[in-house]
């Protein structure tokens, strides 16, 4: 009888161990695709903005696959992935069957990071405008000094941000705008500037649930120096981390 005994705890604890629910991220391995596909402008900083995330990949234990090649976004290679980050993309850079696979991607839990022009790109599908918060209508010609104003400091990206940080970038206007579907941690003030468009209420950074996935957006890095700022980097990392599904704790 302790023999039979024996034997049923140790069916009974192998069996709940490989019955056990596996994380998203335990499944791909805390793994993130940045595609930085352009079809109109084309930022310099991209290839900073690249080099930047793969550092933070080292230091984060999360790998960091690199392409332009839109051909990757079928069922099967995406879900290897936590989230994809759409780096500085520009204009129309998938085709009907690739904006499908993203879109059930999403839907099955998965997680989106848009960086800077992401904002101009997909304009004439509406499920991505949604997923990404809005649309670039316009931007001040030249690049200048603002005051961002980080209206939530507790969000993983936003924690160690100040009140208000100031920044030399170039600054957007939205058009097709969800500011109330999406949750914004940072926004311009519009009088620290010249050409602001959107008022009162012009967010910089949000993040939102969306379709099944998570979504996370930053305007800010038309520039190579912004991703040389340890303060940037770390909201970057928040984003990331939040689409990815990792606790920051």
């Amino acid at each position: 009888m302790k023999y039979l005994y024996l034997l049923t705890i140790i069916y009974l604890t192998t069996s709940s161990v490989w019955s056990s629910p596996v994380t998203i991220t335990q499944m791909q391995q805390q793994k993130l695709l940045v595609f930085s596909k352009t079809a109109g402008y084309h930022h310099q900083s991209i290839a900073a903005g690249n080099a930047a995330i793969q550092k933070l990949g080292r230091e984060n234990k999360f790998d960091v696959d690199l392409t332009t090649n839109s051909s990757l976004f079928t069922d099967n290679n995406l879900k290897q992935y936590a989230a994809v980050v759409w780096l500085s993309t520009t204009n129309d850079v998938l085709n009907s069957k690739q904006r499908m696979a993203f879109t059930k991607y999403i839907q099955a839990g998965h997680g989106f990071v848009g960086i800077h022009s992401a904002m101009d790109t997909e304009y004439y599908w509406p499920w991505y405008n949604q997923l990404l918060g809005g649309y670039l209508s316009s931007h001040p010609a030249r690049l200048q000094n603002a005051t961002l104003n980080v209206v939530d400091r507790t969000h993983i990206s936003t924690k160690h941000l100040p009140a208000k940080w100031q920044l030399n970038d170039e600054w957007y206007n939205y058009g097709k705008t969800y500011w109330n579907d999406v949750h914004i941690l940072i926004t311009i003030d519009e009088t620290s500037y010249i050409g602001g468009e959107n008022g009162n209420i012009h967010p910089m950074s949000w993040y939102r649930e969306f379709d099944g996935g998570r979504s996370f957006y930053t305007e800010i890095s038309h520039t190579d120096v912004t991703y040389q700022d340890s303060m940037y980097l770390q909201h970057l990392l928040g984003g990331i981390q939040y689409a990815m599904g990792i606790d920051s704790n």
